[in-house]
């Protein structure tokens, strides 16, 4: 008979993330890392190769029994154990739907609970520790330029890093209704209004010459410029 576990686990990649959900590139490099450590685990556990591994041997012993392993011997945190346990819940969702005659085997992995770990606090800049930063580059410069409207976008939009510096300038609407749109976390579409004050330093940054690609908004962005 043979082995439906290769070709399920190319599907749930192949088609499942990459095309039905269209999940970021991001995503499915996390969901790939904990398919290598799971399958690298189970080959210790069961002493089977994963050419070899068949979906009866992926029961929620196996999954509780990697879990633990992360905990104990790799100290994950409980956002990365939570993290890998969300990547191994949404490939047996996609098994409830591809293989029923394992629904049972499938409700008991989906049955695992996640980890509850301590909240932080949540920090913030001072307004006085923001201008420290915005005042920071040397606007004297176009790299020091380039860094100012960065971060002032940074503070004022709350976008993340992979946001900022992926946009381009057809992201970014000046004048009345301003606005910058972006793709954020999950690839959903997000339009942020923009103050005054970030319209005009837009407005300003967008009439300088562009530098290497000439459709970036801050490109080339590099750490220290």
């Amino acid at each position: 008979m043979t082995n439906p576990l290769p070709r399920l686990i190319e599907r749930f990649f192949g088609q499942r993330l990459a095309r039905q959900r269209n999940v970021s590139p991001h995503t499915i490099a996390s969901y790939r890392d904990t398919f290598k450590l799971f399958l690298e685990f189970a080959h210790r556990r069961t002493g089977k190769f994963p050419s070899d591994l068949r979906l009866e041997n992926f029961d929620a012993v196996l999954v509780v029994a990697f879990l633990d392993d992360l905990d104990s011997e790799r100290h994950a945190s409980p956002a990365t154990y939570n993290l890998r346990l969300t990547a191994i819940r949404c490939f047996f969702r996609f098994l409830a739907f591809e293989e029923p005659v394992y629904s049972g085997q499938i409700q008991r992995v989906l049955a695992i609970p996640g980890k509850i770990g301590s909240k932080r606090e949540v920090q913030f800049l001072t307004r006085s520790e923001i201008e420290a930063i915005l005042s920071a580059p040397d606007r004297r410069t176009w790299v020091g330029r380039r860094d100012h409207v960065v971060m002032l976008t940074a503070v004022q939009t709350g976008m993340r890093l992979s946001e900022l510096v992926g946009l381009d300038r057809s992201a970014v609407t000046i004048g009345t209704g301003a606005h910058i749109r972006c793709f954020g976390k999950g690839r959903k579409e997000r339009t942020t209004p923009i103050t005054r004050m970030l319209n005009v330093a837009l407005r300003a940054w967008l009439n300088e010459p562009p530098v290497g690609n000439g459709n970036a908004l801050s490109r080339p962005f590099t750490v220290g410029g």
